[in-house]
């Protein structure tokens, strides 16, 4: 009984880190990087989701004053820390991707996000079956990229990379769509 309890928790816990979204990253990221990189993030991006719509392998790149390129990076998967490295940004900058997100700007979580380029009305007769996602800095502050995939018509079996639309972190707002829905043929 003990045991069966101690299982459940323990899935409780997987399915709730596997639901982590890119905000709650940046909290448990604090708990691996120095005192002057905690909620310094200049980037967090994800991999392509399985299986769902929500991916489960995030990277947060947090501004660390300490490091050789400024950058200590986070690698999470199912919510749950699996790397810490201080990865060569030595483009960044140069770029000017290397300067801290405004948090303040930040209210746009990635399952909102997804949320949002999912309703986009060029895609209401597609089945979406996966996602990637990039927090950036943009021209208008802090911006998702989501990528999406979508069932290929003539093979359900595949998928198909049918583009990207951007949206602001501050209030949702579709600010430019990339998108090749052509693709699914």
């Amino acid at each position: 009984m003990l045991a069966a309890a101690v299982c459940a928790a323990g899935m409780i816990q997987f399915a709730h880190g596997a639901e982590a979204t890119a905000y709650q990253l940046i909290k448990e990221g604090n708990r691996y990087v120095g005192e002057e990189a905690k909620d310094q993030v200049v980037q967090i991006r994800s991999e392509k989701s399985v299986g769902t719509m929500t991916p489960n392998v995030w990277y947060v790149v947090f501004y660390d004053p300490d490091a050789t390129f400024k950058a200590t990076e986070v690698k999470f998967g199912g919510g749950k820390k699996l790397e810490v490295k201080r990865p060569m940004r030595m483009l960044e900058p140069m770029t000017g991707n290397d300067k801290k997100l405004d948090r303040k700007r930040m209210n746009i979580d990635s399952d909102k996000a997804i949320e949002t380029a999912s309703k986009d009305p060029l895609l209401t007769n597609l089945k979406l079956t996966a996602s990637q996602l990039w927090l950036d800095r943009g021209d208008e502050g802090p911006t998702w990229k989501v990528r999406l995939w979508a069932t290929k018509l003539r093979d359900p079996s595949r998928d198909a990379d049918i583009g990207d639309i951007y949206l602001s972190a501050d209030d949702g707002k579709v600010l430019r769509r990339d998108l090749h829905i052509n693709r699914v043929d």
